[in-house]
């Protein structure tokens, strides 16, 4: 039986909900971002209501409509890439999307739109800045590194798109105490 499970954007989250299915005396075929299958075929009223809850607790929704799963995989393939893979300049996001989805990029980028009152390439940008917070706040790599990193085709690209969506620059972000960080799942 396979589950699918909102918000599970890192390996932590893998860890966290396999644990939380062993608890539940379930058993785990696999586990991965935003799928889980199981070896039951069937799970109770009973056993979907605490399930559900347990994963609540953590900060994570099983959903059960198909489009509701179609856009959360976008939303992990997305986040996948960016935070855990190397992007590179023109890297062609409607191509990857379609032929992880298996559908075409025109009404996958319709169903994301109309479901998340965003484009699929904001939610993008988004997650791209987030990530160039990250990075930032790490200090271990100069602005021109961090471009280039993360797939723009200059430093002034990336600082025009991180001043549109935090409405400072890099640098200005960078000399904050405290830098200001979103959770990647909640954008």
């Amino acid at each position: 039986m396979f589950l699918h499970i909102k918000n599970m954007v890192c390996p932590r989250c893998i860890s966290a909900v396999r644990e939380l299915l062993i608890k539940l005396k379930l058993h785990p075929v696999s586990v991965d971002l935003g799928q889980v299958e199981i070896e039951e075929k069937e799970l109770t009223p009973s056993q979907i209501q605490e399930l559900d809850q347990k994963l609540e607790e953590l900060g994570f929704e099983r959903i059960e409509d198909h489009n509701k799963q179609i856009i959360d995989k976008i939303k992990t393939l997305i986040v996948q890439k960016i935070h855990h893979e190397r992007l590179y300049q023109g890297f062609n996001w409607s191509k990857f999307l379609s032929d992880n989805l298996n559908q075409d990029y025109k009404t996958l980028s319709h169903l994301f739109s109309s479901f998340e009152g965003m484009t699929i390439e904001q939610y993008i940008i988004k997650q791209k800045i987030e990530k160039v917070k990250e990075l930032i706040a790490y200090q271990e790599l100069n602005f021109s590194e961090i471009a280039y990193k993360m797939g723009y085709s200059s430093p002034a690209h990336m600082s025009n798109q991180f001043r549109k969506i935090t409405g400072m620059t890099p640098g200005d972000f960078k000399k904050l105490r405290k830098p200001v960080r979103n959770t990647i799942d909640k954008l």
